[in-house]
């Protein structure tokens, strides 16, 4: 049966001439897709496993899609402290698979997507120090000299915050489905207190657990889906990280599923940020307006999710009530942080 987004014979050939090892028929199998670039694990003869990313099938903003870039900056980033899988190939010819794409190699570990995973996974007296290896991957990410291994020229690093307000305020008024007094209100607060900037990161763009793969004894084996990394302001991966980082009994707002550390016995927010402070020596006092900025940017980058399902062209059907939903919760979290700037 055809495996939509997958050319089985260009890929059978390519793999056979450009993937050192592999061993053609393959097998692919979809690890992940919807609203982000799909990700499959591929399976040689003889058992090997690879990972294969392209964009998804549907309407493809070219920026938000770039296979060159991705594998660019998993390839700069193995030769640093931080765990990423290794960059094995890159087809930018979309006649070999519609679109471009690249290899990686395949790493074990889990994907903690909720409560019920990590509960499942990892008991409860483990998950302390499991939160202390996020903070620590990320001090390291934070640490990388961009220019030292070639990702000087991966983005602009000054002004971070004018341009992403900019850019993604942007995004919201095209493809905005209904108006929110709230996105404009909160655009304004945000717009007019923009903290100063002290030096600039890799700055990964969507930093959470459920982007990590974990090995079996609590460390992180892989942080993934590299798609909105840029140069920047690093303190802008502590606010999302932190939003993300849910605490037991909270309620989850934007109708999210359950986040991975509501199943307790993770640091809390305070002890999280107070930790990235004693590795990285940053001042993240000012981490309510990175938290209500990361907000007001989810719910501008869902309604573009939900704008697209609207519009036809995603390739599949979706509750788009649960996306107003979510767009709605974001931004209300998104003011209520604002009003205590």
């Amino acid at each position: 049966m055809a495996t939509a987004g997958i050319n089985s014979e260009n890929l059978n050939a390519w793999f056979k001439e450009n993937i050192e090892g592999a061993e053609p028929p393959l097998e692919f199998d979809l690890i992940a897709g919807g609203h982000s670039n799909l990700t499959f694990r591929v399976t040689d003869r003889a058992g090997n496993r690879f990972v294969l990313r392209r964009p998804p099938t549907g309407a493809v903003i070219a920026t938000a899609h770039d296979m060159a870039r991705e594998h660019r900056i998993i390839s700069a980033l193995e030769q640093t402290p931080v765990p990423v899988p290794s960059a094995l190939g890159l087809c930018e010819d979309p006649i070999v698979n519609d679109a471009p794409f690249y290899i990686m190699n395949f790493i074990d570990g889990y994907v903690l997507a909720d409560a019920v995973k990590t509960a499942e996974v990892f008991p409860l007296e483990s998950r302390l120090g499991l939160g202390a290896e996020v903070v620590g991957v990320l001090a390291k990410l934070h640490r990388v000299d961009p220019a030292a291994v070639g990702l000087g020229e991966l983005g602009r690093t000054e002004a971070y915050l004018a341009r992403q307000l900019k850019r993604w305020r942007t995004q919201w008024e095209k493809t905005k489905t209904r108006e929110l007094e709230t996105m404009e209100e909160v655009y304004q607060v945000l717009a007019s207190n923009i903290p100063e900037q002290v030096g600039a990161a890799i700055v990964h763009g969507d930093y959470r657990l459920g982007n990590m793969l974990v090995g079996s004894d609590g460390g992180i084996a892989a942080v993934l889906d590299w798609e909105l990394c840029t140069l920047g302001d690093p303190l802008a991966d502590l606010g999302y990280v932190i939003n993300n980082w849910g605490q037991p009994g909270e309620e989850v707002r934007g109708g999210a599923a359950s986040f991975p550390t509501t199943a307790g016995g993770f640091q809390t927010r305070e002890e999280f940020v107070a930790l990235y402070e004693e590795l990285t020596g940053r001042n993240a006092e000012k981490i309510g307006y990175y938290r209500a900025f990361q907000y007001w940017r989810m719910a501008a980058i869902v309604e573009g999710v939900l704008s697209r399902y609207l519009k036809g062209v995603m390739g599949a059907q979706a509750d788009t009530d649960a996306f107003r939903f979510q767009v709605d919760g974001l931004a209300e979290s998104a003011r209520a942080l604002v009003a205590e700037l």
